[in-house]
C-alpha cells in the first residue's frame, strides 16, 4: 500500500514535470511615434524582463503619430498604445461608444511648444503679433493654438498662420521663411539643431509654462481588453512604471535599449531628447511629490475645459470617462 502510495506520489510529480511551462500572454503596443528617446521607459522594461515577469511578451511597434493611433487602440488593433489625452477627449466625443480609457500618465507636461530663434526678437507670446507662424494644421500643439491664445491675450488677428508640412517645418524657420513653428520641443528642438543652429539661437516656449494645464501622452487600453484582462493591464502598467523609474535613474544606460532597435539614430542627439523629455514632460514637481502614473482629476476636468476652447463638444466627456487610476499600483511603488 506504501509502495503503491509512493509510486504514484513520484507518478504525479513526473507528470507535473513533464508539463510544459505556462506560456507567457502575448502583448501589442504602440508607440506614438519612432524609436527615439523618449520611448526608452519600454524598451527598458523589456530588456530588464519587467514585462516578462508579469507574464508577458510585449511587442512594441512604432506609431502614427499621438492622434492618429487612438484608433488602432479603439478598434482593438493594439490592445494598448500610447498617444494623447487631449486626442482621447475629443476621440470619446466623437466616439461615445468606444470607452477607451488612459490608465497611465506619461508626460504630466505635454510636450506641446512654439520654437523660435532669437533673430526674430519673440520672447513671450505677445512677440508673436505681427510675425508668421508655420503650423502644420494636423500638428498636436497647433491644436492648442486659440487656447495658448485665450490664456496670453494674443491678438490673433496680427499673426499669419501658414499651413507648412511637417518635413520643412524645421527649415523654414532656419531659413526665416516663418518667425515661429508650433510642435513638440524634443522634436523641433533637435531638428533645428541639425539645421546648424546653436542652442543659443533657438528659443523654445512651451505651452505649459504659459497657461495651459493640459497633460500629455498617456498608456491607454482597449475597454473589451481591460475587461477581460485586469490583471494583464495592471502588470503592464506596473512594469512600464519600473521602466520609468530606471530610465531617471540613468538615462545613459536606458538609451542603449533604444539604440538597439534603431541603430541609424544617433545616440549622443537620442540621449540629450531623452533627457529633455524626462526634464520638461516625465518628471515634474507633481510627479516627484505624489509619483509616476496618476493625474490630478481637478486638473484634469481643467484640461477639458481648456480644449472646450479650441473644439466644439457635443457631448462633453468627464475626467473619469478619459482617465482611471484602477491598474495603478501603490503610490509607494511609484515614487521616484
Amino acid at each position: 500500500m506504501i509502495k503503491s502510495l509512493a509510486f504514484g506520489v513520484l507518478a504525479a510529480g513526473l507528470a507535473a514535470v513533464a508539463q510544459p511551462a505556462h506560456a507567457d500572454t502575448d502583448v501589442k503596443f504602440a508607440l506614438d511615434w519612432k524609436f527615439e528617446g523618449p520611448s526608452a521607459p519600454y524598451f527598458v522594461a523589456l530588456d530588464k524582463g519587467y514585462y516578462k515577469a508579469e507574464g508577458l511578451n510585449v511587442t512594441i511597434d512604432t506609431g502614427p503619430g499621438s492622434v492618429a493611433g487612438i484608433g488602432r487602440v479603439a478598434a482593438g488593433t493594439y490592445p494598448l498604445g500610447f498617444f494623447d489625452i487631449n486626442s482621447l477627449v475629443k476621440f470619446r466625443d466623437q466616439n461615445p461608444d468606444k470607452a477607451v480609457k488612459a490608465v497611465l500618465m506619461v508626460y504630466d507636461n505635454p510636450p506641446f511648444a512654439i520654437a523660435t530663434t532669437t533673430k526674430t526678437g519673440i520672447s513671450k507670446p505677445k512677440d508673436l503679433e505681427g510675425k508668421i507662424l508655420g503650423a502644420p494644421a494636423a500638428d498636436g500643439a497647433f491644436a492648442q493654438w486659440k487656447a495658448f491664445v485665450k490664456e496670453n491675450a494674443i491678438d490673433d488677428s496680427k499673426v499669419k498662420i501658414d499651413n507648412i508640412g511637417f518635413p520643412v517645418r524645421e527649415p523654414m524657420l532656419a531659413d526665416g521663411k516663418v518667425d515661429a513653428i508650433t510642435g513638440f520641443s524634443f522634436s523641433m528642438y533637435f531638428n533645428l539643431l541639425q539645421r546648424n543652429l546653436k542652442p543659443d539661437d533657438i528659443k523654445m516656449m512651451l505651452m505649459s509654462d504659459y497657461g495651459l494645464v493640459l497633460y500629455g501622452n498617456a498608456v491607454m487600453v482597449n475597454p473589451d481588453f481591460a475587461k477581460a484582462n485586469p490583471k494583464i493591464v495592471a502588470g503592464f502598467v506596473r512594469a512600464t512604471i519600473k521602466g520609468i523609474q530606471d530610465t531617471v535613474k540613468d538615462p545613459d544606460a536606458a538609451i542603449k535599449s533604444v539604440m538597439k532597435r534603431n541603430e541609424t539614430a544617433d545616440e549622443k542627439t537620442e540621449l540629450e531628447r531623452l533627457k529633455m523629455s524626462l526634464r520638461d514632460n516625465f518628471v515634474t514637481p507633481w510627479v516627484k511629490a505624489n509619483g509616476l502614473g496618476d493625474v490630478d482629476m481637478a486638473r484634469l476636468s481643467k484640461s477639458i475645459e481648456q480644449i472646450g476652447i479650441t473644439y466644439e463638444f457635443k457631448a462633453k466627456p468627464k475626467a473619469e470617462d478619459v482617465f482611471t487610476s484602477e491598474f495603478l499600483p501603490p503610490a509607494a511603488d511609484r515614487k521616484l
